[in-house]
């Protein structure tokens, strides 16, 4: 009989306040299971990495171990050499260092956030307090996005989808924008250039180097309106993790 267990991934930081946030998301989801939850981290976490992950669910009589990428987009490079190491694919889209991972146990890879409800409801959260008049207002989305023609597409095409789930909520325009190949200024000023104020939405886990200097330097000297509000802290994370695993979990039941 299967015994199942969920191993949260993200990327990680030397920050211990960006891996607090996301352990306490994780806490959070973890007491809703009644099965082992464990979060790891694809690097920079010392003690706590993915493989690590793997072996303390397998040490507790893990079988099957459900997956969930904890990543905005299925556009990240990462989320591709994850899947290929902990053996969810054969071969990886680009190549990696990421050698594989030790693993005994069935894999079942779940899906970053990229369009999901529960992420939409949470960028409007952010950036609401922020909207004076929506009618006169885009919400302009900042993800990371990619130099590789193939993961830039992902990254666009779930934020085209993401941007039409805010604008449902918000009553406003909502487009989007990426750092690389980066045309986050180009987007605003043709937002400005159109008679519309200009939110810029970070979507992004967690706060750092991208949040509180990459975008803001973009979008420097444009009078755009900018809270730097990550989607963590939010109770719906847990919530879509929660999702996620239940899921992958029914699937080995039928």
């Amino acid at each position: 009989m299967a015994q199942p267990g969920v191993l949260v991934i993200s990327h990680g930081s030397r920050e211990q306040g960006w891996v607090s946030l996301v352990d306490e998301a994780v806490g959070k989801l973890a007491a809703r299971m009644d099965m082992p939850v464990v979060a790891s981290y694809l690097e920079l976490v010392e003690g706590r990495l993915i493989q690590d992950g793997i072996t303390a669910l397998e040490d507790q009589g893990v079988t099957d171990i459900v997956v969930i990428p904890l990543f905005v987009s299925s556009g990240s490079t990462h989320v591709d050499e994850i899947a290929y190491a902990i053996g969810a694919k054969a071969v990886p889209e680009l190549e990696t260092d990421l050698e594989p991972f030790r693993v005994r146990a069935a894999v079942h890879f779940g899906t970053p956030m990229d369009d999901h409800p529960d992420i939409a409801a949470m960028v409007w959260d952010k950036v609401s307090e922020l909207s004076v008049q929506p009618e006169k207002e885009v919400i302009l989305l900042v993800g990371h996005g990619s130099r590789h023609d193939g993961f830039r597409r992902r990254w666009e095409e779930g934020m085209s989808r993401l941007a039409g789930l805010v604008g449902a909520l918000s009553g406003t325009s909502v487009d989007y924008a990426l750092l690389s190949p980066g045309n986050v200024r180009e987007k605003a000023l043709q937002w400005k250039e159109r008679g519309c104020e200009v939110i810029a939405a970070p979507l992004f886990l967690s706060e750092g180097y991208f949040t509180e200097k990459v975008i803001p330097d973009r979008i420097q000297g444009l009078s755009c309106r900018y809270s730097g509000k990550t989607l963590l802290p939010h109770p719906l994370l847990s919530h879509w993790m929660e999702s996620q695993a239940h899921l992958m979990i029914q699937s080995l039941k039928s």
